[in-house]
């Protein structure tokens, strides 16, 4: 894929769809619109996603807690979807064992839950990674020991998926580019073209590095800006019938697997509001999360707060009593808004874990077209109904290209499942690029990259044959190497180093300084690679200091004795 500044200078031809948004959405879309054979400009104020894309609960499921509002459908489409992203995603999208234990006081009984889990495998055709089954509270204390036992009266072991959500979006991303599409992050669209009549013909898009501006012409223009929906949907100088969203902010904390050595994402509802939380294995780190929390800020400024924090050590301490967790032990937070639809014809007082999360895509006066809503997991069904959308305009337009090709985006791998094992054997890919770095790499980073990347994590191994600095780790016992720096830069559009620490990797997450030991010399090595003078690697670095500063805010609203 072509380096970021490449991608500006190629930005500004008339083209079918300019799609404004770079997460999840508007990359599949992108990669929909693609494989098609439309011609696509997507523009990003950032990088690929920046917003809730990279600040979700990291999980591919059918939505269990959907069957207490009946939204069947949506569950039908998330358990659909899950089976085709397992498919075309094996590397990222990976089968997960989630524990719901059943106490005394919940608000449905056993029975009423495990006939709602017969319901959810129904409901997938009984293609679930696995059927599930219901264990007895001895054998959940042999699974769990450090779960709660008083009152525990059993609990169904199912399953769902987790996945990596930044790299989702970015080989969605990269897939489309690998087909034409032209991708400008850090690029943002500034004002809407109009015809005469006032319909949207492009954008103005601002280049946020240099101050320039270009037109960008199309005939369609997509709104696939998540929490900024209602923002974008402005510049047309319109909110027709008040805003589209209805924004809700989620909270994760992350502390040692250590502290809270979970083996299965174990869902819970809190002991003070019943919400559902979950508190989820993930390598040598658990997360727990989330919260549920209406939002009328600015989407950039989400953060945890201490209240936050304290609503998830409360709930993880009331089910691990023998694992207390204190916000000392907290590593990392991180925040993202769900773009939620707002409820229609009721009121500000509908409980936010209420509001549905089924998208919708609404068309205005304008032309503008804009997908809100919605969850990761139905991302692919959602992105190909919004270039159905686009061909329906397009051909009233007498624009459609004569070698336009139907959907099949359910169909294509993402680039790093080409070439992946049937048999679904991360080992097997991990071999491969131990050969490829010619014996260089460990097997611990071999796995990683091969979990990360894929079958592109053997470009990643190959770089290390020619610079064996390459192989060097990024942090000393941790399995990211330095060649994944250059592979962000040179074949990941990676801008920054943000972009690289929170997107590319997940350092800021999982370290535990998120990465600020190694900042200076990750900052090093990119600004060789594109180009930077002193001040722009300075201000790079002060600019991943202030993400994690950002993390961190809530650690401030503590009072002096809190603080020690």
């Amino acid at each position: 894929m072509k380096q970021r500044n490449e991608m500006w200078e190629q930005l500004g031809t008339d083209v079918d769809v300019l799609i404004i948004g770079g997460g999840i959405n508007g990359a599949g879309i992108a990669r929909d619109a693609a494989l098609r054979g439309l011609s696509v400009a997507l523009v990003d104020m950032d990088d690929f996603a920046y917003g809730t894309s990279s600040r979700s609960s990291k999980l591919v499921h059918g939505g269990l807690r959907y069957l207490e509002h009946y939204e069947f459908s949506l569950v039908f489409e998330s358990v659909s979807e899950r089976r085709i992203l397992l498919d075309i995603a094996p590397h990222l999208v990976n089968p997960l064992a989630f524990l719901f234990p059943v106490y005394e006081s919940a608000k449905h009984g056993l029975w009423l839950i495990e006939a709602g889990m017969w319901l959810y495998d129904g409901l997938s055709l009984f293609r679930s990674p696995k059927r599930h089954v219901r264990l007895r509270p001895s054998e959940i204390a042999e699974q769990e020991p450090d779960l709660l036992q008083a009152g525990l009266q059993g609990a169904p072991l199912y399953y769902d998926c987790s996945t990596n959500d930044a790299r989702l979006t970015l080989e969605s991303a990269m897939d489309a580019a690998n087909h034409g599409a032209t991708l400008a992050t850090y690029a943002k669209a500034v004002s809407f073209v109009k015809d005469e009549g006032g319909r949207i013909t492009g954008a103005m898009v601002e280049d946020r590095d240099t101050g320039t501006i270009k037109q960008v012409t199309s005939a369609v223009v997509v709104n696939a800006t998540g929490p900024w929906t209602d923002r974008t949907v402005s510049l047309s100088k319109r909110l027709e019938s008040g805003p589209l969203l209805r924004p809700t902010k989620g909270v994760h904390i992350v502390v040692e697997y250590s502290k809270l050595p979970v083996r299965h994402a174990v869902v819970c509802n809190h002991p003070e509001d019943g919400r559902v939380l979950f508190a989820l294995p993930w390598g040598d780190r658990t997360y727990i999360g989330t919260t549920d929390t209406d939002y009328d800020g600015d989407p950039g400024d989400v953060a945890a707060t201490l209240e936050d924090v304290d609503y998830l050590v409360g709930a993880s301490n009331a089910y691990f009593p023998g694992r207390l967790i204190s916000r000392d032990d907290v590593i990392c937070t991180w925040a993202g808004l769900r773009p939620l639809m707002a409820p229609l014809n009721e009121g500000s007082d509908v409980d936010e874990s209420a509001v549905s999360r089924e998208h919708q895509i609404v068309v205005g006066q304008d032309g503008l077209i804009t997908i809100a809503g919605g969850k990761l997991t139905t991302y692919r069904r959602m992105s190909a109904e919004v270039v159905d959308t686009v061909v329906k305009m397009l051909r009233l337009r007498n624009r459609l290209p004569a070698d336009l090709t139907a959907a099949h985006t359910d169909r294509e791998p993402l680039p790093g499942a080409v070439g992946w094992p049937e048999d679904d054997d991360h080992d097997k890919v991990a071999n491969r690029i131990i050969e490829a770095s010619n014996g260089a790499l460990d097997a611990a980073t071999a796995r990683h990259l091969g979990d990360s990347y894929g079958t592109l994590g053997l470009d990643v191994a190959a770089r290390v044959v020619n610079d064996a600095s390459l192989a060097e780790p990024i942090i000393p016992g941790r399995p990211e190497i330095m060649a994944q720096v250059d592979h962000a830069v040179l074949d990941e559009m990676a801008h920054t180093v943000s972009d690289f620490m929170i997107r590319r990797t997940q350092l800021y997450y999982r370290d535990v300084d998120q990465a600020l030991g190694a900042v200076e010399r990750v900052a090093g090595r990119m600004g060789l690679l594109l180009n930077w003078d002193d001040d722009m690697r300075a201000a790079r670095i002060q600019s991943y200091r202030d993400d994690v500063a950002q993390s961190r805010a809530w650690r401030a609203e503590q009072s002096p004795s809190e603080l020690g």
